[in-house]
């Protein structure tokens, strides 16, 4: 698989792995202990699916990982806001 294509993969993954996390994070207390463990428990995750993917750590691709990982956890906690606004179906 060409690298870049690899490093696409990833950073789509690290997106949607952080969507529900995010959702997780907007429903809890600010910095209590479910939000910190809603914000760094996709990491590992994160890390695991670059070594299965062979892919090295490049400074380059770094703030891509960063705006997927954060765009993740935003994408999710908007979820959360617009499921709640809406008003309860019979």
């Amino acid at each position: 698989m060409n690298e870049t294509v690899a490093y696409l993969i990833a950073i789509g993954v690290t997106f949607v792995i952080n969507v529900p996390f995010g959702y997780w994070r907007a429903g809890v207390r600010k910095f209590s202990p479910q939000w910190f463990v809603a914000v760094h428990a996709a990491v590992p995750m994160v890390i695991a699916l670059r070594f299965a993917l062979g892919l090295p750590f490049r400074w380059s691709m770094f703030p891509l990982f960063v705006a997927a990982y954060f765009g993740g956890q935003f994408a999710g906690s908007r979820l959360r806001r617009r499921r709640a606004a809406q008003p309860n179906r019979p």
